[in-house]
C-alpha cells in the first residue's frame, strides 16, 4: 500500500524505519517546515513534496501516516478522509474526544480506514500473555496492572509542549500512560470505569502533574490498575493476575524506539499458584517489531476491509480512559464512567445517538 508520511519529526523516522520491509511503503513525507522535511528526505531517502495537496491530489497514494501534533489529528485525517485516503494516526487519536469522534464519522462517510497506532498490545510479551489468558491458563483473571514510566518530566522547560496542561493533559497520562489502557483492554476486555489521583513532584515547576495512580474496573467486574510516573528510571511492565497463575511482563523502556531490541532484556515468567516467586517460570521473548506490526495491521484493514482492532472506535476508548482519569482526579477521585464521558462529549458536538458513530464504522 503506497502512503505518503505527514509530519517528519523524531517519531515521523521511526515509523519510516518500520515500514521498511512493511506492507506500507511510504513514497513521499510533507512537513510545513521546509528545512525540517529537507533533513527528514536526507535520512530516510523518502521523497519530500513542498505542498500537502499534491499528496491529497495524487491518486497514486493510497493512504496516509499521520505523525503530527496531536492537535493537528483531526484536521489532517479529515482532509485525508475527504480526498479517499485510508488514515494511520499515531496514537492517542486526537487531542480530544470531539475531534476523535467527528474523525471516525469522517472516515466513516468516506468509506476509508482509520487506525491508530496503539503499539504496546503487539509487544511479544503482550501477546504471549493474551494467549495464556484466552487458553485458560490464569484460570479466571481477577487483575490486570501496567506501569509505564520515564524521566521526562524532570527535563521539561517552558519552551516544550508537553509542559502545558492544555497540550499535554495530565502530563505522562495522555502521553505514555494511553498505552497502558490501550494493553488492559486488549488483554482483559473493555474498561468500564476509572478512578485515579494525581501528584507533582518535579522541581522543574511545570504545568503538567507526573505522577498516577489509576484504579480500573473492567465490563466482566475485573479489576486493574495503570501507574505512570514523569521522574522515574525508564520503566514498562504489565501483570495479569489469575486463579490458577500469574505472568509478569517487563522491557528496557529506553529501547522503546528500536523495537527489534526490546527482546533482549525482556523478562517474562510465570508463578503458578502455590508457588514461591523464586519458582517462577522464564519464557523466552520472541524478537519483533511492534511498529512493523501495527502498519502491517494498517495495510490489511484497508486493502481487505476487514475491520483492525485498533481502529478509531479502540482508540476512543483509549481517548476516554484518560479523560476519565482527568475528570476522576478534578473531583477528588471519585470513580467515573466511561460511557458518561463519551456522552458528554457527543452532546457538546451535537451527537446524541450514543452508537451512531459505530454504526457508520459499520456501514463501509
Amino acid at each position: 500500500m503506497k502512503a505518503a508520511m505527514i509530519g517528519t519529526g523524531a517519531w515521523a523516522a521511526v515509523l519510516a524505519a518500520a515500514a521498511r520491509g512493511s506492507r506500507v511503503d511510504i513514497a513521499c513525507c510533507f512537513s510545513p517546515n521546509a528545512q525540517r522535511r529537507a533533513a527528514f528526505a536526507d535520512v530516510t531517502g523518502i521523497r519530500a513534496v513542498d505542498a500537502i495537496e499534491r499528496i491529497f491530489d495524487d491518486a497514486s497514494i493510497d493512504a496516509v501516516v499521520i505523525a503530527a501534533p496531536n492537535q493537528l489529528h483531526r484536521s489532517l485525517a479529515e482532509a485525508a478522509a475527504s480526498h479517499g485516503k485510508h488514515v494511520f494516526v499515531e496514537k492517542p487519536i486526537a487531542h480530544t474526544l470531539e475531534d476523535a469522534i467527528a474523525m471516525i464519522e469522517c472516515a466513516a462517510a468516506h468509506r476509508v480506514t482509520l487506525v491508530v497506532g496503539h503499539c504496546a498490545r503487539m509487544l511479544a510479551g503482550n501477546r504471549t500473555i493474551a494467549r495464556a489468558i484466552a487458553d485458560g491458563d490464569l484460570g479466571r483473571v481477577a487483575h490486570i496492572e501496567a506501569n509505564f514510566s520515564n524521566d521526562r518530566g524532570l527535563k521539561l522547560t517552558p519552551g516544550d509542549w508537553r509542559w502545558y496542561d492544555a497540550e499535554a493533559p495530565g502530563g505522562p497520562l495522555s502521553q505514555i500512560a494511553i498505552h497502558q489502557f490501550d494493553t488492559l483492554r486488549a488483554l482483559g476486555g473493555d474498561l468500564v470505569a476509572l478512578s485515579a489521583r494525581s501528584a507533582k513532584l518535579s522541581p522543574l515547576g511545570a504545568e503538567v502533574a507526573d505522577q498516577w495512580v489509576v484504579n480500573v474496573r473492567f465490563a466482566d467486574g475485573k479489576l486493574g490498575s495503570v501507574v505512570t510516573s514523569w521522574t522515574s528510571p525508564g520503566h514498562y511492565s504489565v501483570r495479569a493476575t489469575g486463579d490458577r497463575a500469574s505472568w509478569f511482563y517487563e522491557i528496557d523502556q529506553s529501547l522503546w524506539s528500536q523495537p527489534s531490541r526490546l527482546h533482549e532484556s525482556a523478562v517474562l515468567e510465570r508463578q503458578a499458584r502455590g508457588e514461591a516467586p523464586g519458582k517462577r517460570v522464564r519464557h523466552d521473548v520472541a524478537p519483533g517489531n511492534m511498529f512493523r506490526d501495527e502498519l502491517d495491521s494498517f495495510a490489511e484493514a484497508a486493502t481487505s476491509g476487514t475491520p483492525s482492532a485498533l481502529d478509531g472506535a479502540n482508540g476512543l476508548r483509549a481517548l476516554a480512559a484518560v479523560e476519565a482519569a482527568l475528570a476522576s482526579d478534578a473531583r477528588g477521585g471519585a470513580e467515573i464512567l466511561l460511557d458518561d464521558v463519551l456522552a458528554d462529549a457527543r452532546r457538546r458536538i451535537g451527537v446524541p445517538d450514543a452508537a451512531r458513530h459505530v454504526a457508520l464504522a459499520a456501514a463501509r
